[in-house]
């Protein structure tokens, strides 16, 4: 046997992750949906923005996604097998149905989607329990299992992001998060000397296609903040008047936020000379949450600060480099920290606190610099296009990545509190319209050394 061969051991240890990530999502969703919805609730089927999706077609979507790729392809020793609802495939194509359009379709309701969930993941758990994870590429290392993990979680967020946009009473609680330990984070900076570091992944079993393959890039020398932008500097920017100010924003930022009427980041409103946020039905105000990172933020927006302060937005290769290069021992890392997964001590994940932890919360999961809170609390806006790495290959297929290329997309880094910990990898790649605010992104800025 050859040191890359898998033992029955390796597969039985593999297959029991795999269940517990598999059953740690379904969890996360019905936290989001029938733990807080009775099975009439008009909030389960309304669409609460064109910008979502109403919560019952995620559901089944996710059920669908799960048919698809683990009932009809994962079974051990056959190509294709029949799936649970091959009849419903055209209502939950997430590609060729628009996000506005699909409360339209004949979609399944509440309760059948639920019940297509859960006879899905039975057999899927079957599927699990029967591969060996060395017949086919989508197989190997369970790599279409892990996919699939994925794919639930992202839902998740978005489904969490939806829970933002609802109106009405509060129906998520969640402990806060914990406070600062190095309180004087904000606003400084941490000087990256240049160097050559291995980008992006080979090894990475659970990484997704736009994340491959690893090739070397050289980095100049360059500060990033060793925070990202809080509540208090964000609220300074919009108080000295910088939503009014022309020479601070791009032409299609301008164009944007005066059509729009934006004077502020989603959720925040001013009452009586106060700023305050609401956030999943709970209104804070600004300066008692000034510590923590600011959120809800577009692109253009984050660029804008970034004029106002005298900086930039770092590019995505920068933001890698500062959360993965240990400059003392020259390797390539998974996380800031070293190579361990993500834990509660070293990151804000999985919906934990429903909000950012204040800068300076996380000290174990700062970078050998002291570059803190990359990983969790807010998705961290990039200066960069989503494009391919040189040598990448579409896979499993096309439309995950590389039909995304080369648009006027921009990338977001580093997961954000609703983010699940399998997705919050150092070379995970999010990339969104620079107009959206919806999701949970915030910001940290850069310059030239």
């Amino acid at each position: 046997m050859t040191a890359t061969t898998p033992t029955p051991q390796d597969r039985a240890a593999l297959r029991t992750r795999l269940a517990a990530e598999l059953a740690a999502a379904r969890a996360r969703t019905r936290s989001l949906t029938h733990d807080v919805f009775a099975g009439d609730d008009p909030d389960f089927t309304r669409q609460h923005s064109p910008l979502m999706s109403p919560f019952h077609w995620d559901v089944a979507h996710i059920a669908n996604m799960e048919d698809y790729w683990l009932v009809r392809r994962g079974a051990p020793g056959s190509d294709l097998v029949t799936g649970v609802r091959e009849d419903v495939d055209h209502l939950y194509d997430a590609f060729t149905n628009p996000r506005a359009g699909r409360p339209a379709l004949p979609l399944l309701d509440p309760a059948e989607a639920r019940v297509y969930g859960d006879r899905v993941r039975e057999k899927a758990l079957e599927h699990l329990e029967a591969g060996s994870f060395d017949e086919r590429r989508t197989l190997a290392d369970g790599f279409v299992f892990s996919m699939i993990v994925q794919h639930e979680q992202q839902h998740v967020e978005t489904m969490l992001a939806t829970h933002q946009l609802r109106a009405g009473a509060p129906v998520l609680h969640a402990d806060p998060p914990p406070p600062a330990v190095l309180p004087h984070l904000a606003g400084t900076e941490v000087l990256h000397p240049g160097g050559e570091f291995l980008y992006g992944t080979s090894t990475e079993p659970s990484a997704l296609d736009n994340e491959k393959p690893a090739h070397p890039v050289r980095v100049e020398a360059f500060r990033l903040d060793a925070a990202p932008v809080t509540n208090a500097e964000y609220a300074r920017f919009v108080d000295a008047g910088g939503y009014r100010d022309r020479s601070l924003w791009s032409a299609a930022g301008w164009e944007h936020i005066t059509a729009e009427g934006w004077v502020a980041p989603m959720a925040w409103e001013e009452v009586d000379g106060r700023w305050y946020r609401t956030s999943f039905g709970v209104r804070q105000a600004i300066d008692e949450i000034g510590d923590q990172p600011v959120l809800h933020v577009s692109f253009h927006e984050a660029a804008a600060y970034a004029a106002w302060a005298g900086k930039r937005l770092p590019t995505e290769v920068e933001w890698e480099f500062a959360a993965r290069f240990d400059h003392a021992t020259g390797a390539t890392r998974r996380f800031p920290w070293g190579d361990e997964d993500p834990t509660p001590e070293r990151a804000n994940l999985d919906q934990r606190h429903l909000q950012p932890a204040p800068v300076g919360a996380y000290p174990a999961g700062a970078s050998p610099l002291g570059v803190h809170q990359l990983i969790g609390d807010v998705w961290e806006w990039c200066d960069s296009g989503f494009e391919g790495y040189p040598g990448f290959e579409p896979f499993p297929y096309k439309e995950y990545s590389e039909v995304f290329f080369g648009g006027d997309f921009r990338m977001l880094r580093g997961s954000s509190f609703g983010v699940g910990t399998p997705n919050a990898r150092a070379t995970f790649r999010n990339w969104d319209l620079p107009i959206r605010r919806q999701i949970f992104s915030g910001f940290r800025c850069a310059r030239d050394a």
